[in-house]
């Protein structure tokens, strides 16, 4: 169904717009909300409703204050993912190193004792500790590293990551930052430009190379989201984005639509002597190395750096008055902080289980549905599995998806690809 411009809104707009007419002089403090391009193509009526949105809730309505806007980055403003970009070049250039006394249990605490037993049968004669595996012409080690990295198993099979809490970490998401040791951070800047300016001139469905394998090769800005994260800038809107992909990375990407490193929260690790290391930053007070922004875990990270929460409360939904107002994901990774926007939640269909349970449910009114903007999902031949296994517990099982009130949600159809 089209959403409308609020009564309200409409009422407010009609008097002031009659009032200016009665009185030329005051026309100069009618304002005009920016508008979303009309170029751009949205499913249905979706380019309304946002604007719909942003006309309510932006500086230009009146409204005080700065409404926080958050938007996940991988695959929700820009088609394929910067993490996978970053580690693929890095890979192929022979740029991460051989961790500390060749142990690769320290690059990660949740790596497998088989996998790190692979990683050190693979790459251990490569290089010595501290410096760059040439893993640009070392298949062997360059297929152990990608595997467990894709695949998060080692090139036989053996499982590479146990032990951790599934909705608040993605061990493979973490490693990626984690691999980056070594480095300052302008320097995987420096290798986050040259790999973002490969992807970005690539044709579309570019694969490369990277040990025996094909991988992804290419990405791009999504027009609609740049539009929409300049709409919302010019509206009055305190625009981020929260991301499992590391920190260094997303900045330089985000650079593309107009938000500089302060509007970032990535993966982060911390440094000594300015240089990275694979410890991750804390939030909530959760174990170290523990937590990523990833479902959970990206609450935990926008309460704990934007609304400013300590502790353990950052695990926690925040009352209305306290959240973001807009929020955008793609994946079931963004679930959490999406269902916490209190206006206007948008995602785009990935075929993403729970996500698409919590949108298509629709239980508040305040989800919005669009296809991928490139390579659209076609639609899922069978319902989502909501009441049965449409949902991930922390340690991994399945089971039914339940909506804000306890009850389980119903399974449901595809409805938008």
């Amino acid at each position: 169904m089209k959403i409308v411009r609020s009564a309200a809104f409409v009422a407010a707009l009609v008097a002031s717009t009659a009032c200016a007419a009665a009185n030329p002089s005051s026309a100069a403090t009618v304002r005009s909300c920016p508008e979303l391009s009309k170029d751009l193509a949205w499913y249905g009526d979706n380019r309304e409703a946002l604007q719909d949105f942003i006309d309510e809730n932006g500086s230009c309505s009146g409204a005080e204050g700065r409404p926080l806007a958050l938007f996940d980055w991988d695959n929700t403003v820009i088609k394929n993912d910067v993490g996978d970009a970053t580690t693929f070049w890095m890979l192929k250039n022979s740029k991460i190193r051989q961790p500390g006394r060749g142990d690769w249990t320290t690059t990660s605490r949740y790596l497998t004792q088989p996998a790190a037993t692979a990683l050190k049968a693979a790459c251990g004669p490569a290089a010595a500790p501290g410096r760059p595996l040439p893993t640009g012409s070392d298949t062997a080690c360059a297929d152990e590293i990608l595997s467990v990295y894709s695949e998060g198993e080692t090139t036989t099979g053996a499982t590479a990551f146990a032990g951790y809490d599934h909705r608040r970490m993605e061990p493979s998401y973490a490693w990626a930052a984690q691999l980056l040791s070594g480095y300052t951070a302008d320097e995987i800047k420096r290798f986050a430009r040259q790999a973002r300016a490969e992807n970005l001139t690539a044709p579309e469905g570019t694969a490369q190379r990277v040990g025996t394998k094909n991988v992804t090769g290419w990405a791009r800005y999504y027009p609609q989201q740049k539009n929409l994260i300049s709409t919302l800038l010019q509206a009055g809107f305190d625009v981020r984005i929260v991301s499992a992909s590391a920190q260094p990375v997303v900045e330089v990407w985000a650079e593309g639509v107009g938000l500089g490193p302060q509007q970032v929260t990535g993966v982060k690790t911390t440094s000594v002597n300015g240089r990275l290391t694979p410890h991750l930053a804390d939030c909530g007070g959760a174990e170290k190395d523990s937590v990523i922004p990833y479902i959970e875990g990206k609450r935990c990270f926008v309460n704990q750096n934007l609304l400013h929460v300590k502790g353990a409360a950052a695990f926690r939904q925040q009352p209305v008055s306290k959240r973001q107002a807009f929020g955008a994901g793609d994946s079931d990774t963004d679930v959490t902080f999406v269902g916490d926007a209190t206006k206007m939640r948008l995602v785009l269909n990935r075929n993403k289980p729970e996500l698409m349970c919590r949108s298509y449910h629709n239980g508040d009114g305040k989800w919005l549905v669009n296809p991928m903007f490139i390579g659209a999902k076609p639609r899922l031949a069978s319902p989502y599995p909501c009441s049965t296994t449409g949902y991930t517990r922390t340690d991994g099982t399945k089971g039914p998806v339940v909506d804000t009130y306890g009850q389980t949600i119903p399974d449901q159809e595809d409805r938008v690809f």
